[in-house]
Order: C-alpha cells, then structure tokens, then sequence
C-alpha cells in the first residue's frame, strides 16, 4: 500500500467515524421527540446529563436511599414539604392527575418522588400519611437539611430554609420539577406550572426513548 493509499485509508476511516457519530447523535435526539414539542410542554432537556451527589436520605418507610442510585425507572423530582399551604398540594394533586392520563408503558418506566425541603417537621411517617392522600405510588424522601441543599444546589433547584424558630413557619421553594433519567443523572426539568395535557403527549415519548 503506497502513502496515497494509506493517506485515503486514514481520511475515509475517519469520515465513516464522524458520520456514525452524527448519525447516532441525529437518532438519539429523534428518539427523545421533537424538541420543540418538549419545550412546549414545558419539558426542558440539558445539553449535557449532570450526576447526582453521593449522600443518603431517609424515604417514607424509613429505609435509606442513595441519591445518585434512583436508577431503572425515569423519574420525577419535586421539592416540597407536608406543611405547603398552596405549590405542594396542588403540584401532587396535577402529578396524581398526569398518571392517569399516561399509557401503562410510560406508568411502568416513572416514578415521582418529593423531596422534603422542611425535613424538621417531615418525618419518613409525616410523609407517607401525606403522600398518602395524593397516590400510594408516591415516594418521599427526608434527611439532613445540609445534604437536602446540597442536592437541591446541584439539579439547580435551590431553596430558601425557614427559620423554624417561628411558628407555623414556611418554605420558600420552587414548583419546578427535576428529570432523572433511567441512568440516575439529572437530565433537565419540567417547568411549573405542569401543563397536563401537553405533558401526558410528551412524557411517553421522552420515557420511551431508553430502557
């Protein structure tokens, strides 16, 4: 083989290594939907997946859950406490509302979990009687208020802690939801408030797009 030849070997080797890459890439965007469609229903994906930090909370049956393991099902994130006088109430019951309007596909591939924000007065019981009322399907998690930040900071979803030295005292937090993708990673938000019906359209088809 002459260095011409080596030279065209070389250059069509790379050609076909940069082809299949953007052809996997176009696939795996397709795959996900249209991205116009997701945006208007609210559902926005980072460019890039983000990893969850490696601390334990505590869930609703009062058994420890490592964040960053919440693999093998999409999941839906959502900060909020038992307490919520008007964002978490109406935030579970629009969740409660969604699953019954998804295929039992994408019912098999999701879960939604809150996450205490106020976990001083959140017990792992507190939660379950409370999510209780909304669906049995619901989980909870709670834990030390450092670590709850800390994972509140890193899906960007940050909180302002109350000062429970005051009675009846409230949280102020954020109505936006966190995707977790099969893999455990942060894979972008759904921005509040939920929008039902364009939701139960997208939702299958972003749940769908991996195992």
């Amino acid at each position: 083989m002459t260095g011409i030849q080596k030279t065209l070997f070389v250059l069509i080797a790379v050609i076909a290594v940069i082809f299949g890459l953007t052809v996997h890439k176009v696939l795996n965007g397709r795959s996900q939907g249209d991205p116009a469609a997701l945006v208007d229903a609210g559902i926005i994906l980072l460019p890039q997946s983000r990893q969850l930090p490696a601390l334990e909370l505590t869930d609703q049956d009062g058994q420890a859950v490592a964040v960053n393991q919440l693999k093998g099902q999409w999941s839906l994130l959502f900060f909020g406490y038992t307490y919520c006088p008007d964002i978490c109430p109406t935030t579970l019951a629009q969740l409660r509302e969604l699953k019954g309007k998804l295929p039992a596909e994408a019912l098999e591939r999701l879960r939604v979990v809150m996450i205490s924000v106020d976990p001083q007065r959140d017990s792992p019981q507190q939660l379950k009687q409370y999510l209780g009322y909304f669906d049995a399907g619901f989980q909870g998690l709670t834990g030390e208020l450092a670590d709850i930040q800390k994972l509140a900071s890193a899906v960007s979803i940050p909180f302002i802690p109350a000062d429970t030295s005051k009675p009846n005292y409230t949280v102020d937090h954020s109505g936006n939801l966190v995707i977790l993708g099969p893999d455990g990673t942060q894979r972008g938000f759904i921005r509040a408030p939920l929008n039902n019906q364009k939701l139960a359209t997208q939702l299958p088809v972003l749940v769908g797009s991996e195992g």
